[in-house]
């Protein structure tokens, strides 16, 4: 078992990460907690639940499951007052303890039901996606969408622990897996060139579902991430170069509508497009351009983005995004493999790049 610990103000916890790790859940419910809300879906409900149901129970807490519909198009208020309804019909208290069972819309929205339910109560993250093993569940960023803005509305918040159980990565689809890739190449763009490297000449293993590969780069992965929450929880600096190609990302995701394309495949492309306009604006190499696209590519992920309506509509779909200030869009750009920093653009040299990279 490899363990990376993250310290920020808000909170002490370890990743775990090893095979088995569902098997040993139960270890990780504080021996005070009254209650156990089990938050899941029903595709995960019905490929692990039973065997989480059977070890959770071990703790003789009371366990009360929670169902939510699956999908980035479900991650609303709405759908997180199922959460709320659940706990105060059951009429819980401080010391209930939540589990997220799930990807990263399971994550945020039930990291967002403990953040302000009786104003917190503690929670523990269990990835079942990459891309939810690699980002979303480390750090304490929780959240739901809004027609006008993705993760606009949340919390910082962290966990009581992180519990990665690499095996459960056998279950999912290929597309998932991809999406969770550009996470993980992501790190290297902004932080480590060798990671990058290390990535592109590992790329068919990494899709292979090789153990030893994949093992490493979610550990990797998740001691990038903790570095970053560690010097910026709640993302006033450093820890805004995590967001490389999600501004465009995001911008993919609201104008198809949430769903249409999984958030990894919509930062993959956002990759290709940041790397783009780094080469305009800050001397990034166009071989490097090639590299990004290549190995983004090579993940599985797309590397040209949809037309969504226009120029304009791209433009406004960016300035809706929770990244831009006094009407400025920010954008993570680098300045070579290994290094990024944030700035704003010229609309018409994003317009350039826009058109360029879309179809």
């Amino acid at each position: 078992m490899h363990t990376v610990d993250v310290a920020t103000p808000g909170g002490h916890y370890p990743i775990r990460i090893a095979p088995g790790r569902l098997e040993l859940l139960a270890q990780t419910i504080p021996s005070d907690a009254t209650t156990i809300v089990l938050i899941t879906n029903p595709v995960v409900q019905a490929l692990m639940g039973e065997q989480v149901t059977r070890v959770l129970a071990t703790t003789g807490k009371r366990l009360i499951p929670v169902l939510l519909p699956d999908g980035e198009a479900y991650k609303t208020l709405d759908t997180l007052n199922l959460i709320f309804d659940a706990m105060l019909g059951a009429q819980l208290d401080r010391r209930t303890v939540i589990v997220a069972l799930g990807g990263g819309v399971i994550g945020d929205m039930a990291g967002f039901a403990a953040a302000v339910y009786q104003r917190g109560v503690r929670f523990v993250q269990v990835p079942t996606t990459l891309l939810a093993q690699v980002d979303s569940s480390v750090g304490g960023k929780t959240a739901v969408n809004h027609p006008l803005g993705k993760n606009m509305i949340g919390a910082f918040y962290q966990p009581i622990a992180v519990e990665i159980d690499t095996s459960v990565l056998n279950t999912l689809p290929d597309r998932e897996m991809s999406a969770g890739l550009a996470e993980v190449i992501k790190y290297g763009l902004i932080l480590d060139t060798e990671f990058f490297e290390w990535c592109e000449k590992n790329v068919v293993g990494l899709r292979a579902r090789d153990p030893e590969l994949l093992a490493l780069a979610i550990r990797r992965s998740c001691e990038f991430k903790a570095y970053v929450v560690s010097q910026d929880e709640r993302e006033t600096g450093m820890r805004a170069i995590l967001n490389l190609g999600h501004t465009f990302g995001h911008a993919i995701e609201a104008g198809l509508g949430y769903g249409d394309w999984l958030h990894g495949e919509a930062v993959g492309c956002g990759l290709v497009m940041a790397a783009d306009l780094s080469a305009e604006l800050l001397g990034f190499s166009q071989a490097h351009v090639q590299r990004v696209r290549a190995l983004v590519q090579a993940i599985g992920c797309p590397v040209v983005g949809p037309r969504l309506g226009g120029v304009e509509h791209w433009m406004q779909l960016m300035r809706g995004d929770k990244k831009t200030e006094a009407g400025e869009i920010n954008f993570i750009l680098m300045p070579k493999i290994g290094e990024a920093l944030r700035r704003t653009a010229p609309a018409d040299v994003v317009a350039k790049v826009i058109l360029r990279n879309t179809a």
